[in-house]
């Protein structure tokens, strides 16, 4: 008998979840959409010091509400840089990196409060060491001033590159050796 009356309250339960608890008519979602901004130029050629590279696919988006245009996600730059050992003799250890955005006075935006400063962490295994020739990609995505926004106020981005040089050297070294007793 205890499992029949199991059964029956356990019917009668999802009975008055499906037919007595509908939910009063829902709030219209608000619909939120990327608002993108193209940077000119696109591709950017970059040295410092025994690394060069190019920062690619650059652009800045945000979240914004469509209609009220409210700011859901702030402005983020993103984009991808490659760098490359240019030297001959170094291995490079990349340690980080910080990005500045310049106005056109050469003076430094500054980013709104409880925001972090934009930088870069070369933390993957692998890919802060960089041999003589050899490259490393790197995936840029950090925070963008809502005031760079505006027309004609960003003039340049700076990236200031870390990085630990140490000697490298190949060397062989030879010995002699025989095969059973010969």
């Amino acid at each position: 008998m205890g499992k029949f009356a199991g059964v029956a309250i356990l019917g009668a339960a999802m009975a008055a979840m499906t037919l007595g608890c509908s939910q009063g008519p829902s709030a219209t979602a608000s619909v939120i959409e990327d608002k993108s901004y193209t940077v000119t130029p696109v591709s950017i050629t970059v040295k410092a010091g025994i690394l060069t590279g190019e920062v690619t696919e650059m652009k800045v988006t945000e979240r914004v509400e469509k209609g009220s245009d409210r700011i859901v996600s702030p402005a983020k730059l993103t984009g991808k840089l490659v760098l490359k050992n240019s030297s001959k003799d170094m291995t490079v250890r990349l340690v980080g990196g910080k990005i500045q955005y310049l106005d056109a006075q050469g003076q430094p935006i500054k980013l709104e409060a409880a925001r972090t400063e934009p930088t870069l962490k070369f933390s993957a295994y692998g890919s802060e060491m960089l041999d003589p020739g050899k490259e490393a990609t790197q995936t840029v995505d950090v925070e963008f001033p809502a005031e760079a926004l505006k027309a004609k106020m960003l003039k340049e981005i700076r990236l200031e590159l870390v990085y630990i040089p140490s000697p490298y050297k190949e060397e062989s070294a030879k010995f002699i050796v025989s095969i059973g007793g010969q």
